[in-house]
């Protein structure tokens, strides 16, 4: 697919890069010449090890053994081996490593199964295959001056009875399993040998989430992490030992003081409040016992959550990572992998709501999906990373995309920001203690935050409208109005009932008084409220939409121009420029004045509301004052851009729009 040009924000934090290997220094995680690093950094879920909700297939495997079967008994197992390269060769390379970096990311969790690197005979056989990717991540790790903490999130048995760690019921529990404690600790004694002297490595994190009854001390979770760490130091005195609590990592009891001088607490946080006293347990072991804090893991929740618990983590001087980089379909992270039509087929067999595929459909279909994990076929959610680094260090709004008046504005399309200056929502995050409460994002599309969105049937869209509308919300966006003048305002909605009212304002003044919506017969039936004599003054502002009452969605905004000052938006001194055309909107016949400065090509294109190319209206070699007329012959009603292009300039793109 056609990639899009991504914007990377760029905020004011201070990122350092490390020297040396990383170590504690008291309370702090530190580099080799004693300068604190705040570690922040993002968990590659799914990559090396599936968990069934990433997939879609909790419903029928929330494991990845279960996934893995299910996909065998349609294409045996050659081809099920052959799926599974593909997806690890497809999910992480080095341009995924590449983007981390730019957009301020400076540490990677890597989950790591077991059965990627061992079996559990305790046999001494280890899986070159599995470290060989590990090597190649950490050189891509390397080179990008990121660095890799390893994972242990499925170890031998599971360490907890969770797709979440591959738990198999055929297989002992890792705490009623001796072997299987020894290949745990085998195999870490093998992975610090082979990376013991790699600076970019930034610790080995024991054991994900353990959950079981493990006495009143954790009794044998310490001695675990104890015999662990033994055999690390046989071989490796240089990094870092991450250690997370008994019940999903936050049950510390027993597992204190450290006993060893380079020891990290590691906590996991979802679901609760982002305020001071939401950590004061964890900070209290900090306090204590003189020994660094990071929180291994975080997310699943909206952008304004995400930004809360951050700035809490950032203000503590506690390094982070969210939780995962890539899932299918989803917008709490920074990749969404598409869905594409042949694996939801896939997924409706498997849920009972479809036919059995052939063993050819099934592979070729699994092989697109998989292949879908590919950075270029993501759709960046680029909402997601704002929330992460540049609205830490700002309430300041930006614009999500460029918002022109006279032209059509969505309402999806609103500013990038915190909750209370970019929108308000009266849900935005989920602090119920559970994954399944608060939806912070009724319809779960297009955007992380509090905004509730949806699929829009309506002609005109870009694909998504605002719904689940309640009294007070609001919405702003950054426009840059091109000319002083008088606007007539069409507002495109749907309303399931009467009683919704709309209103708009800049930062000074109102716009226009509470505008009534009368029903228009339901949810996604579209129609047109029209409000005359807008006015508007030339310039980059902000426009606030605010809702009251409730019943209706809401799509977009469209400023025509009545009269206006073409001269305020446009100097009429320069040789170069491009006039609105007039009339507009038109019907038949429209005239377009522009200017070239010297004899050069130019073009005069339309394209479509999707940026698509529809036709030219003149081209040549010319200069001075021009102005030519444009038919609407041929083009069916809707929206276009007049585009001047002029010895490879582009002057600026123009909104006109047809009418039947």
């Amino acid at each position: 697919m056609k990639k899009q040009i991504i914007l990377i924000f760029i905020c004011s934090m201070s990122f350092v890069f490390a020297e040396g290997f990383l170590k504690t220094s008291g309370k702090k995680i530190v580099d080799e010449t004693g300068t604190q690093i705040i570690l922040r950094g993002i968990g590659f879920g799914g990559w090396m090890l599936q968990e069934g909700y990433m997939f879609k297939t909790s419903g029928f495997a929330n494991s990845e053994h279960e996934f893995r079967n299910k996909i065998k008994l349609l294409v045996g197992e050659e081809k099920t081996a052959q799926l599974y390269k593909l997806y690890h060769d497809s999910h992480i390379r080095e341009i995924d490593i590449m983007q981390l970096a730019e957009w301020g990311f400076n540490s990677i969790r890597l989950p790591m199964h077991y059965n990627k690197l061992t079996n559990l005979n305790n046999d001494g056989t280890y899986f070159e295959e599995g470290f060989a990717r590990i090597d190649s991540l950490l050189s891509w790790c390397e080179k990008y001056k990121i660095y890799l903490i390893l994972d242990l999130h499925a170890a031998p048995g599971g360490q907890n009875a969770e797709g979440i760690s591959d738990y198999d019921p055929s297989i002992p529990l890792l705490w009623n399993s001796e072997q299987n404690k020894l290949v745990t600790i085998n195999l870490w004694k093998k992975l610090a040998e082979r990376y013991a002297n790699k600076e970019w490595i930034g610790g080995y994190d024991l054991l994900n989430e353990p959950n079981w009854d493990l006495g009143s001390d954790n009794a044998p979770l310490l001695k675990l992490y104890k015999d662990i760490t033994v055999a690390i130091r046989t071989v490796d005195n240089n990094h870092i030992v991450f250690i997370e609590g008994n019940n999903y990592a936050n049950n510390f009891t027993g597992l204190t003081p450290p006993w060893d001088g380079n020891l990290v607490y590691s906590f996991h946080k979802y679901w609760n409040n982002t305020d001071q006293s939401s950590i004061s347990w964890v900070l209290s072991i900090r306090d204590n016992y003189n020994v660094p804090l990071w929180l291994g893991e975080t997310g699943e929740n909206s952008n304004q959550w995400l930004q809360e618990t951050i700035n809490l983590m950032e203000t503590n001087k506690i390094g982070w990572a969210t939780w995962p980089l890539k899932k299918i379909d989803d917008i709490a992270g920074p990749i969404s992998v598409p869905l594409t039509t042949q694996y939801q087929t896939m997924l409706n067999y498997w849920n009972g709501q479809g036919a059995k595929p052939t063993e050819n459909f099934a592979y070729a279909a699994l092989s697109t999906q998989f292949g879908s994990f590919k950075y270029e076929s993501c759709r960046i959610q680029k909402d997601y990373v704002d929330a992460l680094f540049r609205q830490q260090s700002t309430s300041q709004t930006v614009s999500f995309i460029e918002n022109n008046i006279p032209g059509v504005i969505f309402g999806v399309n609103y500013d990038y920001g915190k909750a209370g200056e970019a929108y308000n929502d009266k849900v935005n995050s989920n602090t119920t203690g559970s994954p399944g409460g608060a939806s912070w994002n009724s319809g779960g599309k297009y955007r992380n935050d509090g905004v509730d969105i949806e699929h829009c049937s309506d002609a005109i869209t870009n694909g998504f409208n605002v719904g689940w509308i309640e009294s007070g919300e609001w919405l702003k966006f950054s426009v840059n109005v091109e000319y002083t003048g008088t606007y007539d305002l069409n507002i495109r909605y749907a309303a399931n009932s009467s009683g919704g009212k709309i209103q708009l304002n800049n930062a000074t003044a109102f716009l226009t008084s509470l505008i009534d919506l009368p029903s228009t017969g339901g949810w996604q039936t579209w129609k047109t409220k029209t409000v005359n004599n807008i006015q508007l003054q030339a310039g980059k502002q902000g426009i606030y939409i605010k809702f009251y009452f409730s019943g209706f969605n809401f799509n977009y905004l469209e400023f025509i121009p009545v009269s206006v000052d073409v001269n305020d938006g446009v100097n009429p001194s320069s040789d170069f420029y491009l006039n609105q055309n007039f009339p507009n909107p038109f019907n038949g016949q429209t005239k377009i004045e522009f200017s070239l400065p010297s004899f050069s090509n130019f073009s005069l294109k339309v394209f479509d509301i999707k940026g698509e190319y529809k036709g030219t209206i003149a081209e040549g070699f010319e200069v001075g004052h021009k102005d030519v007329s444009w038919s609407s012959d041929g083009f069916a009603s809707g929206i276009y851009f007049i585009q001047l292009e002029y010895g490879g300039e582009i002057k600026k793109i123009i909104k006109s729009v047809i009418l039947n």
